[in-house]
C-alpha cells in the first residue's frame, strides 16, 4: 500500500515526510543537468556542490525561485526523482501534501499540484507554510489564543498570526536568505572589486554574518576572483562590514513582521506579549536576528525546536490524520 507523503518544496531545501516513518529525505533543491543530452547528472547535495563549478554544457540550477516554480519541467523531474528515492512508483501512488508559501498565486498553485501528480502522486493537496510550521511547532492554534509564526526560507519570508485554527493576519515577502547571500556578493564586488560565488557568500554569512552585534564575532578570510585582473585574490571581511552589507534585506524582513503584528486585534496582541513569536526556517538562524527582532517588535522571540524541519513535520501531522485535518488545506477553488 502506498504510504502518504508530505513535501516541503522550498527554494533552498526540499524535505519529505513519510506517513508512519517521519522525515526520510532532506536535500538542497538543486538539480544538475547536461544541456546537450537533457540527462540529469545529480540532484540534491551532489548537485549543490556543482554550483559555479561546471563546464558550459552542464548546469546546476534551482528550479524554484522566491517560492515559485521558475522551470516547470525541471521541477517536475526533481520532484519525480525525490519521490522515486522514497519508493514511489507507477504501482505505488500515494496521496501527497505539499507546503507552499501563502503568497502563492492560482497559476503557481496549479503548477505545484501538476508537478506532484505528474511525478506519481495519486492526489496532491496544498497547505500554507506558516500554518504547517505552527502545527509542527506544536502551538495551540485551535484554541482562542494568538500565536505568531515567522518563517524565513531561502526565497520568501512569511509572518502569520493564527487563532482558532485559522489565519488572522499574514504578511508575505519574496525576500529570504538567498537575498542576504546576494547582498554579500554585491558588497564584496562593489567594495573590493572581487567576484565570489553563491556558496562562498553563504559561508561568509555563516562565519561572520549577523543582524545585530553578538559576542565572540569572527572575521572571514575570503578567496575570490579580482574583476580587473581576473586573478584569484584573498580578502578579510569583518562582522560589522557584513552587518552593513545585509542590512537592507534584514530590515525588510523585520518591517514585514512588525507590519503583521500591527494588524493584530487588541485581545490577540495581548496574548502575543505572553506567547511571543516563534521563528522557523533556515533564514531565521542568522546570528543576532532573534535579538534584533525582539528589540524592534517589543515582544519575546523564540526559535522553535528543529526550525529547518518544522514545516514538513507539521505537514506530516496533517498526513497522519489526513481527513481530520483536511480543513487546513488550501481550497483548490480559491
Amino acid at each position: 500500500m502506498a504510504r502518504d507523503l508530505a513535501i516541503d518544496l522550498g527554494t533552498a531545501n526540499t524535505l519529505v515526510y513519510t506517513r508512519g516513518e517521519g522525515v526520510v529525505l532532506a536535500e538542497p533543491s538543486v538539480i544538475a543537468m547536461n544541456q546537450r543530452t537533457g540527462e540529469v547528472l545529480a540532484m540534491g547535495r551532489d548537485a549543490w556542490k556543482m554550483i559555479g563549478r561546471t563546464p558550459a554544457h552542464i548546469v546546476a540550477v534551482r528550479p524554484l525561485r522566491k517560492g515559485a516554480i521558475t522551470d516547470f519541467d525541471v521541477t517536475q523531474r526533481m520532484v519525480r526523482l525525490l519521490l522515486e528515492r522514497v519508493g514511489v512508483s507507477r504501482l505505488n501512488r500515494p496521496k501527497v501534501l505539499v507546503c507552499v508559501p501563502s503568497a502563492i498565486t492560482a497559476v503557481e498553485r496549479r503548477a505545484v499540484t501538476e508537478a506532484a501528480k505528474s511525478a506519481g502522486a495519486a492526489d496532491a493537496q496544498l497547505i500554507e507554510q506558516p500554518l504547517a510550521a505552527a502545527i509542527g511547532a506544536n502551538l495551540p492554534i485551535s484554541e482562542p489564543v494568538g500565536n505568531m509564526v515567522v518563517d524565513i526560507g531561502g526565497g520568501t519570508s512569511e509572518s502569520a498570526l493564527l487563532s482558532l485554527g485559522g489565519v488572522v493576519a499574514i504578511e508575505a515577502l519574496r525576500i529570504g536568505s538567498f537575498d542576504i547571500d546576494a547582498a554579500i556578493q554585491a558588497y564584496v564586488r562593489r567594495e573590493y572589486g572581487v567576484a565570489i560565488g553563491e556558496a562562498t557568500a553563504e559561508e561568509i554569512k555563516l562565519v561572520c554574518g549577523s543582524a545585530a552585534e553578538t559576542t565572540g564575532e569572527m572575521r572571514a578570510e575570503v578567496r575570490g576572483r579580482e574583476l580587473v585582473t581576473g586573478l584569484p585574490k584573498t580578502i578579510v571581511l569583518t562582522p560589522a562590514e557584513i552587518r552593513r552589507a545585509i542590512d537592507e534585506p534584514v530590515s525588510a524582513i523585520i518591517d514585514s513582521v512588525v507590519s503583521c503584528l500591527a494588524q493584530a486585534p487588541a485581545e490577540l496582541a495581548q496574548d502575543l506579549l505572553v506567547q511571543g513569536l516563534h521563528l522557523v526556517g533556515g533564514g531565521s538562524l542568522l546570528s543576532g536576528f532573534d535579538k534584533r527582532l525582539a528589540d524592534e517588535a517589543g515582544i519575546p522571540v523564540t526559535h522553535v525546536e528543529a526550525p529547518m524541519e518544522c514545516v514538513v513535520m507539521g505537514a506530516g501531522q496533517c498526513i497522519e490524520s489526513f481527513e481530520a485535518m483536511r480543513a487546513m488545506f488550501i481550497d483548490p477553488r480559491r
